[in-house]
């Protein structure tokens, strides 16, 4: 690899280069392209590759175009690198130009679902991941806890008392974005140093490519202790009571100053800066112009310390709580920013856009962005023609967006609906069918060999799970029961609506699904060097999409057959909790699809035993409880279907409810259900709800059971899981007698 031409991103960019490619890195070379757009031309003759881009990023986008077009292998999430290419084929120049100026990336919450324990390895492969796929716009936070601990210490606060209102540090975006303080912690003395380090390298890696990071900015939370000498109200956020200042009171323009100048100081400046005053609280006072002060505070302290100063929004709360955010509350906090000093991200577009609601946010520039993930669920689902479509429709809007955004709360997650958002930064997409067929062999880098079943496998994928089409996938919809809460609440009267939840998960032909499943598997059977990269993810992705669905069946038929008898259906609960066994065994050939391997990366953290409770508590009860195990407001929220989980914890819950279905079923017409549920002494379900709140206790003490040891290879896993499930006809046929 050449940088002779001189191009300033070419060391960076060559860096990537060599752990993608390996050795035949050293025949790409690399130049300027002169334009003031997102532009690249690439050319391969006589075994060498040149590509001519105007930036770091064109120029990684380049490389991995031609990759996709003339070798046919992208670089995902999952993709085994270096590639094995020992050669790089000859191309004619093609040259490429970004449809928009950014593409955006993360959420806040990202940081907590996904990645709150990675390290340098880690962020390295996914900055990697960015720039091939024409990220520019990154939201950076990590270490930002050292920015504030430095600012509260300048401003009074001792070092024991800003680590105690940081609180956790898997919870740390949630401290952030001011929804609660003080939780889960108190923070890891060794954690600021080494997380205020990992941030410094993110951000200049970042910048090396030619990205331009997002910071976090001051959105009026205080400490109690601050808030005692100040103008300030209480807010609540599911549960947690935190601190806010009054806009007014000069001490917020001056702690938002303090903040930001200690971030220049830090980790320097590209003048962007993300805050969310309102992400999911209702301002402490109604009047239409109070959001207008608190902008107008928020970006006077941000200019206090950065008079170039952006900021960047995330329009949530605009449809988390549309009742409140009429169109006046709304124009009255846009338009006291000027246009050219905010930029709006519109956060769910591809399902509730709100660009058009607003007018493209009366004139600011805006992002359109899509969510899909919320808090990390595993299971796939996603409507992938409404993508294009929702996208072509913004980018023809009278003043369409500056940017194309990716704001999942967890990556690692339908890879093939971030991967169809990502590809428009820079492509138009008028055929999905023909993309998808392109994106089936360029995934897992086949060629010819096996391409027929691969792309047979997805479009079946295409036609059932990827085309929910009107429906809306978001945490308050049910998701299964298998990361459900169990109760007796709807049994038996309300069975009607145990039959309509089931159902609204299934919108699709089962005995498609299971064929596309079939088809993976005997890919993967016939080449088994292809599980560990993207098939080994798509093999557990997919089971979970089927088993899921089984465990729903096999629930409702306990159910059903439970009312029926006027006690517990013992063969039918038994079956109904074999399935969490057998998908926690497909489950444990995956690393990334077991909690152990979650928690293994929080516990590297850890600098004593006492850091080590703490990062324990936080990797657990993050992905469980969530808050604490006596509040059920976001109980489950990050829920996934992970061994450890399945056949561990959330077994043992659905094994507790199986344990006094009986009770709850024993009532007679002079008592009713009603009666019956609530029985003596506080009632089979206050008992059920005391019992699994001692059994979430014990599994923030104690974590998951030890790991599975007598396993096959995931192809044999997957292959007993098909033949035990699906491999009957008839859709979610009951399961074949097996070992």
């Amino acid at each position: 690899m050449s940088s002779d031409d001189g191009p300033p991103w070419a060391d960076t960019v060559g860096g990537l280069a060599h752990r993608v490619l390996g050795p035949a890195a050293d025949s790409v070379r690399f130049a300027v392209r002169d334009g003031d757009e997102r532009a690249y031309t690439y050319e391969a003759a006589g075994g060498v590759l040149t590509i001519a881009a105007t930036d770091g990023v064109s120029a990684s986008v380049a490389l991995h175009h031609y990759l996709r077009e003339r070798c046919g292998a992208s670089v995902g999430w999952d993709t085994a690198l270096p590639l094995g290419l020992t050669s790089l084929p000859d191309a004619p120049p093609r040259e490429g130009k970004a449809r928009v100026k950014e593409g955006y990336y993360f959420n806040f919450c990202t940081f907590s679902y996904t990645m709150p324990y990675w390290d340098w390895a880690d962020w390295e492969r996914e900055i990697d991941w960015m720039a091939l796929h024409g990220i520019t716009m990154p939201l950076a936070i990590t270490g930002h806890e050292a920015v504030l601990h430095a600012a509260y210490s300048a401003l009074g606060l001792d070092d024991q008392r800003i680590r105690a209102f940081l609180g956790g540090p898997g919870y740390l975006p949630f401290q952030f974005m001011g929804c609660l303080d003080g939780f889960a912690g108190p923070l890891p003395a060794s954690w600021l140093d080494g997380h205020r380090e990992l941030g410094a390298r993110i951000i200049g890696r970042e910048r090396a490519f030619g990205m331009t990071p997002v910071l976090p900015a001051f959105t009026g939370h205080v400490p109690p202790e601050v808030a005692a000498t100040a103008r300030a109200g209480r807010r609540t956020w599911q549960g947690f009571e935190t601190w806010v200042l009054d806009p007014a009171d000069p001490l917020y323009e001056r702690i938002g100053a303090e903040i930001a100048r200690t971030q220049i100081t830090l980790f320097g400046t590209d003048h962007l800066y993300a805050a969310d005053p309102f992400i999911e609280m209702i301002p402490i006072d109604a009047d239409p112009d109070f959001p207008g002060a608190v902008a107008a505070a928020t970006l006077a302290g941000l200019q206090a310390a950065d008079p170039d100063a952006v900021w960047l929004m995330q329009a949530w709360p605009f449809s988390y709580q549309r009742d409140f955010w009429t169109e006046e509350r709304v124009n009255a906090f846009l338009d006291a920013i000027p246009d050219d000093r905010m930029l709006v991200a519109d956060l769910w577009a591809e399902h509730d856009p709100l660009w058009g609601r607003f007018r493209e946010f009366s004139g600011k520039p805006w992002l359109w962005c899509a969510l899909l993930n919320f808090g990390g669920r595993t299971d796939p689902g996603a409507d992938l023609r409404g993508v294009p479509a929702g996208m072509d429709a913004a980018l023809a809007a009278p003043s369409p967006p500056a940017g194309i955004g990716l704001s999942m709360e967890a990556t690692r997650n339908n890879p093939v609906f971030f991967e169809l958002v990502a590809d428009q930064i820079w492509n138009e997409v008028p055929d999905l069918d023909a993309w998808l067929d392109a994106f089936a062999s360029q995934r897992y880098g086949t060629g010819g060999r096996w391409a027929d079943e691969l792309r047979a496998a997805w479009r079946g994928l295409l036609g059932t799970v990827y085309d929910a089409r009107g429906i809306r996938i978001a945490p308050d919809q049910f998701k299964g029961v298998i990361t459900a809460a169990p109760s007796y609440a709807r049994i038996p009267g309300g069975l009607a609506e145990l039959r309509a939840d089931a159902a609204r998960v299934l919108w699709y032909r089962p005995d498609v699904l299971a064929r596309a499943w079939e088809r993976l598997i005997e890919v993967a059977e016939h080449d088994r060097g292809l599980l560990a990269g993207p098939l080994g993810h798509d093999l557990a992705e997919v089971g979970v999409a089927y088993m899921a669905r089984v465990a729903d069946r096999c629930h409702l038929d306990a159910v059903e057959r439970s009312i029926r008898l006027g006690a517990a259906a013992g063969p039918e609960l038994e079956r109904f909790l074999r399935v969490f066994d057998d998908l926690d065994r497909m489950l444990a050939c995956r690393p990334e699809y077991t909690f152990p391997h979650w928690e293994s990366k929080a516990l590297a953290h850890a600098a004593d035993a006492a850091e080590r409770k703490i990062l324990a508590d936080n990797a657990r009860r993050m992905i469980t409880v969530w808050g604490t195990s006596d509040s059920p407001l976001l109980d489950d929220y990050a829920g996934r279907h992970w061994s450890g989980l399945v056949g561990g914890y959330y077994r043992d819950r659905w094994a507790l409810w199986a344990s006094g279905l009986d009770r709850a079923l024993d009532h007679t017409p002079d008592h009713g259900a009603d009666r019956a549920l609530a029985g003596p002494g506080g009632g089979s379900e206050a008992e059920l709800r005391e019992r699994l709140r001692e059994r979430a206790e014990l599994f923030l003490r104690e974590g998951p059971p030890p790991p599975r040891r007598d396993l096959g290879d995931l192809a044999t896993e997957s292959r007993r899981l098909f033949t035990a499930y699906a491999g009957r006809t008839g859709p979610l046929a009951q399961p074949t007698d097996h070992d």
